[in-house]
């Protein structure tokens, strides 16, 4: 029997064998979040927030990402903290199949082989991507627990500091030991570590182990923190917000938590939710609010769904990972839309859905990407629309959409098809000096587009020649009048003759490189 929340999602798609019904899938989403189901809460947050198939509410979204981030909150560890490796197939695509994300099998196996020959820094290296579950590799304690122990008999103070975090908490390789935790956090701390210190605040802070001092406490966060180290600032801030030793500084907690978001700690984002939520020590702010807690909801234990999805693509299992990225996209992951309209654009879902369906489909996950940020999202609903994929042409809305793309974002692509439209006359008034302009821009913005501009720019001189050209009159050995540059091009090159003469420039161009390299290669 399909869940509330899963007949939620199939309406919401139109997961066959049902058609997309939105007044449906909020049905459901509404039903399931009222028996607590996390995804349908992200799923109605992201929606009122983003106004999807209802009005857009602040206030509703807040709410529903405000609980599903309670749930995350309260259910961080140091090791249940789970490392999302947003990837973009897009990207791996472009760079020949290579994500400097993620670690690939022969250099996992060539850190192991270093630190089976006593390399410290592979050992705490590979501890701490067991530990957590990062750029590829999969959690395993036992080998974090292995590699720490190694590193620590051979005096690394993050090594020791990393034991005093298994057995602060204690997991299925050890068990908990506030006596053990203490004593690696200790001599982590002796030598100035600030893992160690902040290891031995929470310990003094939350009287584990040993008896409460806010005192202590405060000492040791204030050491790492003054060392960069992000626990020691976070928990600066959550002392100085509930004043724990300390009166309570509003301006100083949010100054911590401002210093740990950096280093992307989510209870940060958590805390500084809480207060732009709530007025505390700031203004108050329901879409700041929403924009923090959405970050915080996105680091849930259900995100490690982007990496399966990932897995199931490369190794061909296409449609799996389309419904997993699909699933991420229902709950407001930007990467997963992305992701999913590429896989449409491509047709690589398989059997999923009709073939004319396709373009629709991806035209909606490019306009959700692109209305959170993502430049390349923006562009392609440029192309979508100045091609009539998935919707209808429309130049004006095309050359918008590229707009907006090279004035946000600083988007090669778009200032190039901007320089083109202008060049062209699509969606813009014609005018040869703003394309030459939005050429240049792209050639600034990007290496890559240097080329392409070079080549751009020639055929814009040729067309400036032969717009003058066009309007000269002359009189041929009759005296007839004529005007002979609209005569031989029209007559002889037809509408499309800008595209030889960019072919010709790109044909000399490839001659001259192959010469220089003949004659380079022949040392002459």
């Amino acid at each position: 029997m399909f869940s509330l929340q899963y007949l939620g999602f199939m309406y919401a798609i139109g997961l066959p064998p049902v058609k997309a019904n939105q007044a449906k899938a909020l049905l459901y989403y509404t039903f399931a979040s009222l028996s607590n189901h996390t995804y349908a809460r992200m799923a109605l947050g992201y929606r009122y927030f983003s106004g999807i198939s209802v009005a857009s509410n602040c206030q509703f979204a807040l709410s529903y990402y405000r609980k599903v981030a309670k749930v995350v909150e309260q259910s961080y560890t140091f090791s249940n903290n789970p490392s999302i490796q947003r990837i973009r197939i897009l990207d791996e695509t472009e760079n020949s199949g290579s994500y400097h994300g993620t670690l690939d099998d022969d250099l996992i196996q060539y850190y192991q082989f270093l630190a089976d020959k006593g390399d410290i820094s592979a050992q705490v290296g590979l501890g701490q991507l067991h530990f957590q579950g990062a750029r590829g590799v999969a959690q395993n304690q036992y080998r974090a627990f292995h590699y720490f122990t190694m590193a620590a008999e051979s005096g690394n103070t993050n090594a020791m500091a990393y034991l005093g975090k298994m057995y602060l908490e204690g997991n299925k390789v050890v068990e908990q030991s506030y006596e053990k935790a203490l004593k690696y956090f200790k001599m982590a701390a002796d030598k100035e570590n600030p893992i160690g210190q902040s290891g031995l605040g929470i310990m003094y802070l939350q009287g584990r182990g040993v008896n409460k001092d806010f005192k202590m406490a405060l000492k040791y966060f204030s050491a790492a923190a003054m060392q960069g180290w992000v626990d020691g600032q976070l928990y600066l801030g959550i002392m100085y917000l509930n004043g724990y030793g300390v009166s309570k500084d509003y301006k100083a907690a949010i100054e911590y938590f401002k210093m740990a978001l950096q280093s992307g700690h989510i209870i940060a984002f958590y805390h500084l939710a809480e207060m732009q939520a709530t007025g505390t020590g700031t203004l108050q702010s329901c879409s700041t609010a929403v924009e923090l807690f959405k970050s915080v909801c996105e680091r849930g234990e259900w995100g490690t769904l982007i990496m399966e999805a990932h897995n199931d693509y490369k190794e061909g299992r296409r449609s799996n990972a389309f419904i997993k990225y699909a699933v991420l996209s229902e709950l407001g992951y930007e990467v997963a839309q992305s992701n999913a309209a590429f896989m449409l654009d491509r047709d690589e879902v398989g059997d999923l859905f009709d073939k004319h369906e396709i373009y629709n489909r991806a035209f909606m996950y490019w306009s959700r990407s692109a209305s959170q940020g993502y430049s390349i999202a923006r562009v392609k609903l440029g192309d979508y629309h100045y091609y009539g994929l998935g919707t209808r042409i429309d130049y004006e809305m095309a050359a918008n959409q590229y707009r907006i793309a090279s004035e946000s974002q600083n988007n090669a692509q778009a200032l190039f098809n901007l320089g083109y439209m202008y060049e062209k006359g699509l969606g813009l008034k014609r005018d040869i000096y703003l394309a030459k302009r939005y050429y240049d821009l792209a050639a600034v913005t990007s290496t890559d587009a240097q080329v392409p501009v070079a080549l751009a720019l020639i055929k814009l001189f040729f067309t400036y020649f032969y717009d003058n050209f066009k309007n000269l009159g002359f009189k041929d050995l009759f005296f007839t009048p004529i005007n002979f540059g609209s005569y031989l091009v029209d007559n002889y090159l037809g509408e499309d003759w800008d595209l030889y003469v960019a072919t010709i420039l790109a044909l000399i161009l490839a001659t001259l490189f192959f010469i220089r390299r003949h004659v380079a290669a022949g040392g002459g």
